[in-house]
């Protein structure tokens, strides 16, 4: 089975009246996805955004726990957070899984939207075998449509019980995570 890599976009991302915009990042993001990937054996988690300031943010956050105080305070933080890696675009996340697996990544968008051609989350565990994958997460309010365009596939939104579906981020991957990755023996069909 190839890697599985995921990118917390934060541009291009879109607002609640969506308008294109480049969203802040947050400190929480980035520990959550981190540890979701160090517990889900994944490749590693691409923090995107063209924003320096933010750029710096993310990786002064990321020294803390790989080689500041943090790394001695909490190993299993190190470890997760040595995952993260920071770029500027999309296609800087896509080039380094190439240069790192040596073939181009499938890339996955994933957003609260039902779009047509969308596929479920038990089939997209056949698409995996062929490359390695980039799994997309937007924060703000999702990925921009742009995104979804460039995109190699495209996941159904999770559907939950009522007609709400607005999770954050760190828990909209979570659950895609687990549904993508986890176990099958759950006998679960997403």
């Amino acid at each position: 089975m190839h890697p599985v890599y995921a990118a917390l976009v934060h541009y291009p991302v879109v607002d609640r009246t969506g308008q294109v915009i480049a969203a802040a990042l947050t400190n929480l993001d980035l520990h959550d996805l981190a540890r979701l990937a160090r517990t889900y054996g994944m490749g590693g988690v691409y923090v995107v955004t063209p924003l320096e300031d933010q750029q710096e943010f993310a990786r002064r956050i990321v020294s803390h726990w790989t080689t500041g105080p943090g790394a001695e305070h909490i190993p299993d933080r190190r470890a997760a957070m040595q995952l993260v890696r920071v770029v500027a675009a999309i296609a800087d996340a896509a080039a380094d899984v190439e240069a790192r697996e040596g073939r181009r990544p499938r890339v996955t968008a994933s957003g609260a939207r039902a779009l047509p051609g969308a596929v479920r989350h038990a089939d997209w565990r056949d698409l995996r075998s062929a490359a390695p994958q980039l799994l997309l997460f937007g924060t703000a309010w999702g990925l921009a449509p742009e995104v979804f365009a460039a995109a190699d596939c495209v996941l159904q939104p999770i559907a939950g019980t009522g007609g709400y579906n607005h999770l954050s981020v760190r828990s909209a991957a979570a659950i895609l995570i687990d549904r993508l990755l986890g176990s099958p023996a759950s006998g679960r069909a997403y």
